[in-house]
């Protein structure tokens, strides 16, 4: 666990900000040529899956996607990375002193590669098999949803696939995650859409619109462009999307996302595995990560990860 330094805590004026549009950034984490080195260390271990948590020899059935899932569980660079105060003293100024990490994931777009359609997220039941809510918060809350730490691994720009946000987008649902998608891989790079190449990694999440009739208002889009080591911090619940990336450039554009919550919010309270674009794992080594503060609550399960050393799930309080 990392204790706050508040640091790098967001001012007045910035949380303000970030209240009204959703989103903030981006941040400088990394210089490019140090996030290069770091990722040029990285590819290896991640090709090498046999630490994951979710890998196949943890019973992954389906997509093999899963088993890049949550790598900051084996991978101590990740580790290190989710925790840095410069990331986690900004998302603790938003949710307060008492935060954990629940998920992290890659996002790479190689050259060809459809965009991401919009799409918004609450309780991530929408893609994971069930009507069961992924993450839980507590009956007198305000709102839901998951504070995002997206970081350019690569460079991110319009042309490879950078990040679209629609500010203040936030504050209301569009879609009803209580509805099951569809998964159909054979869809993946063949949606069109206006002339644009979108689509949501095998789903089609205009499923899950409450008003079937409804668009989204893509005039009011921003596009995040981001140098390579920068990061920027989002509600789960903003319309947000990415381009296609062009194939001018024959380099992926590479995204890591780290997801954080209050430890008051539930993590996976219906569920013993993970169900979700077509695959499926066991959560049983699977738990949270305290990065900074302490669990007063008692009903999430978490891991002691730090750099070099790894236990499996534990309870934490106090």
């Amino acid at each position: 666990m990392e204790q706050r330094t508040e640091q790098f805590s967001l001012s007045e004026e910035e949380l303000a900000q970030f209240h009204r549009d959703g989103f903030i950034g981006p941040f400088d984490l990394y210089e490019p040529e140090e996030m290069e080195a770091h990722l040029q260390t990285l590819r290896p271990k991640l090709l090498n899956t046999k630490k994951a948590i979710y890998s196949q020899d943890r019973a992954v059935s389906g997509n093999t996607n899963l088993a890049n899932y949550d790598r900051h569980l084996d991978v101590d660079f990740l580790a290190e990375h989710i925790t840095r105060p410069q990331i986690v003293d900004r998302v603790s100024s938003i949710l307060g002193p008492d935060t954990l990490c629940w998920r992290s994931e890659f996002f790479p777009k190689y050259p060809g590669d459809e965009g991401t359609d919009w799409h918004q997220a609450d309780n991530f039941s929408n893609v994971a098999g069930s009507k069961y809510p992924q993450i839980l918060w507590p009956e007198d809350a305000d709102f839901g949803g998951t504070i995002t730490v997206w970081t350019a691994f690569t460079e991110a720009t319009e042309e490879n696939g950078c990040l679209q946000f629609i500010p203040g987008s936030h504050t209301s649902m569009n879609y009803d995650e209580s509805k099951v998608m569809e998964y159909s891989p054979d869809s993946i790079n063949q949606v069109d859409k206006n002339g644009v190449k979108r689509g949501f990694f095998g789903y089609d999440y205009r499923q899950l619109q409450k008003d079937p009739d409804w668009s989204p208002d893509e005039s009011k889009a921003v596009s995040q462009v981001m140098r390579q080591g920068q990061f920027i911090i989002f509600w789960s619940t903003l319309m947000h999307a990415s381009h296609p990336h062009s194939g001018l450039t024959d380099r992926m554009r590479l995204g890591f996302a780290g997801r954080y919550l209050p430890t008051s919010v539930r993590v996976y309270p219906y569920s013993e595995g993970l169900e979700e674009f077509g695959g499926a794992a066991s959560l049983e080594k699977f738990g949270n990560v305290l990065v900074t503060g302490r669990d007063d609550y008692g009903h999430n399960r978490f891991v002691d990860r730090t750099v070099n050393g790894f236990r499996f799930p534990v309870r934490r309080k106090g």
